[in-house]
């Protein structure tokens, strides 16, 4: 960890920043107490928009322009250039090849993930949910990527913190429509002897989809947002505590000036 966020030691570029940012420090109060970036919490505009700078300024990316989506647990992918920069859009997967332009989504128990190339041709950043992870948005990434960058070569993936499979129960009938997308997602879900509770590792997933896009250099910043709960907002803790709606963290990407 940096300060209040987490990067990378196995996967670095001089031309890249990036950061999966904690809840710790910086400016909100009460139940969204220290760094929520979330307009939709019950906190302050103000305060946010201080914690959003603060973040940036972490990452020296204060002086670019900072683009954010409507997450909407879906798959897709929006590329965004100078003259789309002020546009609302819709989504959970951006890409970008300005130098100008930062990108960032935010989580609470979603996985936030980064793609980057060797040469620094492009920056992406998703939000992966179960939709996301059902719906492959990495596979569908890697599509317009190679739209943009049809000679790509060496790409990198890291991983953010997100609920880890230990905390992520769920029921028989989540663990079939898996399956019947995808055979091989079987190998995805536990059951426990005793409680016969049924675990989905939604991070073990992604990193099997990023290896079927031939995306083998991946680091995994493997940490539960569940349970750690003085480095991160969760919305499963959150819900299982009647304490939504819950803030949530920020996750940003951007080119080195």
């Amino acid at each position: 960890m940096k300060n209040n966020y987490y990067s990378s030691k196995k996967i670095l570029n001089s031309k890249i920043s990036f950061g999966f940012f904690t809840i710790k420090d910086r400016y909100s109060k009460k139940k969204n107490s220290s760094l929520n970036y979330s307009m939709n919490s019950g906190d302050k505009q103000k305060v946010v928009a201080k914690n959003i700078k603060s973040a940036l300024q972490c990452l020296r990316l204060d002086k670019k322009n900072l683009k954010m989506i409507n997450q909407i647990h879906s798959n897709k992918i929006i590329i965004i250039d100078k003259k789309n920069l002020n546009k609302n859009f819709k989504g959970d997967g951006m890409i970008t090849q300005c130098k100008d332009i930062s990108l960032a989504i935010l989580t609470a128990d979603c996985c936030p993930i980064f793609l980057f190339d060797e040469n620094s041709s492009f920056i992406t950043s998703l939000h992966a949910g179960w939709k996301g992870c059902y719906n492959n948005i990495i596979k569908k990434a890697v599509k317009e990527i190679i739209k943009i960058q049809p000679k790509l070569k060496k790409v990198y993936a890291v991983i953010g913190p997100c609920l880890n499979y230990i905390n992520f129960e769920v029921k028989k009938e989540f663990k079939n429509k898996f399956i019947k997308k995808s055979k091989n997602y079987k190998d995805f879900f536990y059951e426990e002897e005793e409680t016969k509770r049924i675990l989905f590792d939604m991070r073990k997933l992604i990193k099997y989809q990023l290896l079927n896009c031939n995306i083998i250099n991946i680091e995994d910043i493997n940490l539960d947002t569940y349970s750690n709960n003085k480095l991160f907002f969760s919305h499963r803790r959150s819900t299982h505590n009647k304490e939504l709606p819950t803030g949530r963290m920020i996750n940003v990407i951007g080119f080195n000036n």
